[in-house]
C-alpha cells in the first residue's frame, strides 16, 4: 500500500483499550501521515475518567459527547456525522476507525464507496461485519510494546491452528494467479491479495512479525528465495509444495 498523506483517526472511547492508544498511533503512523486525532466518549463517566492524561500527552482531540437518554450511546452518533464531515472535505486520503463495535459498519461502508480507504482497529471480538467493511483491520491484542519478545522462536508456538489453514489456503490461491514461470510469487504482492480477502490479517495474530516469517515456518508446504529488485531492494519469493497426495493423484491420472 502506499503512503497515506492526510489520515484521519477517530476513536470511540466506550469502545476500545486506553492502554493501547498510544500503540495504535504508532501502527497507524507506519501508514502515513496523522493530520486528524479525535476521541468521542462522555469524559464525566467514571469508566473514561482516566482518559484525561494520555488524550493531553498524545495531542488528541476531545469531543465531548453527553447522553441525552439513558442507555443510548450519542458518542457513536457524534463520531459518524464528524466522519461524515471530514469525508465531504475531500482531502483525507485514509480513515481510521478505532472501535469494537459493529455500528460502524455502515460508515465504514460509506467511506469505502467514496474511494477513501479505510482501517478499522478494534479487539478480536469485533464482529465480521464491521471487520469485513474495512480494507484493513487491525486488532488491539496484536499491538505490544515488545514484538521481538512476543515473535521469538518465529512463534512456532503461538500459531493459531484453527485459524492457519485459511491462510495457507490463501497463499495457494495467490501462487495459482500471481506464480511467475518458476512457479514463484512475490510475498509483497501476496499480502495484498490476502489484505483484500481477509481485511484482519496480521500475521501478529499467528506470531509472526512478518508475512515471510509466517511462509519460512512451514517448509513442508513452501520454498523460499530471494532475489534482486529494483536498485537494492530484495524481492522474497515462494512457491508452494506439491503434498502426498497431489503428487499420488497425478501419478494415479497418468
Amino acid at each position: 500500500m502506499k503512503s497515506l498523506q492526510k489520515i484521519a483517526l477517530l476513536i470511540d472511547a466506550d469502545n476500545t483499550q486506553l492502554s493501547k492508544i498510544e500503540y495504535v498511533i504508532r501502527e497507524i503512523s507506519t501508514h502515513g501521515r496523522i493530520v486528524v486525532k479525535r476521541a468521542y466518549g462522555n469524559w464525566k463517566k467514571e469508566g473514561l475518567k482516566h482518559w484525561e492524561s494520555e488524550i493531553k500527552r498524545l495531542a488528541i482531540k476531545a469531543e465531548q459527547q453527553f447522553d441525552y437518554v439513558a442507555g443510548k450511546n450519542a458518542t457513536d452518533m457524534a463520531l459518524v456525522i464528524d466522519a461524515i464531515e471530514l469525508l465531504h472535505r475531500g482531502i483525507y486520503d485514509a480513515f481510521v476507525i478505532v472501535s469494537s463495535d459493529s455500528d460502524f459498519t455502515p460508515l465504514s461502508i460509506k467511506i469505502h464507496e467514496s474511494g477513501i480507504y479505510v482501517m478499522g482497529v478494534g479487539e478480536k471480538k469485533t464482529p465480521e461485519a464491521f471487520k469485513n467493511s474495512c480494507d484493513e483491520f487491525i486488532f488491539l491484542e496484536n499491538l505490544e510494546d515488545d514484538i521481538n519478545e512476543k515473535t521469538s522462536n518465529e512463534g512456532n508456538e503461538k500459531v493459531i491452528s484453527d485459524d492457519i489453514n485459511e491462510i495457507h489456503s490463501l497463499l495457494r490461491i495467490a501462487s495459482d494467479k500471481y506464480q511467475d514461470d518458476d512457479g514463484f510469487v512475490n510475498v509483497s504482492s501476496v499480502g495484498s491479495f490476502i489484505k483484500r480477502a481477509k481485511p484482519d490479517f496480521d500475521p501478529r495474530t499467528y506470531g509472526f512479525e512478518k508475512l515471510p516469517r509466517l511462509i519460512e515456518a512451514f517448509p513442508d508446504k513452501y520454498e523460499m528465495t530471494k532475489y534482486a529488485g529494483k536498485g537494492t531492494v530484495n524481492i522474497i519469493a515462494y512457491r508452494c509444495k506439491q503434498d502426498k497426495k497431489q503428487i499420488h493423484a497425478l501419478v494415479q491420472k497418468r
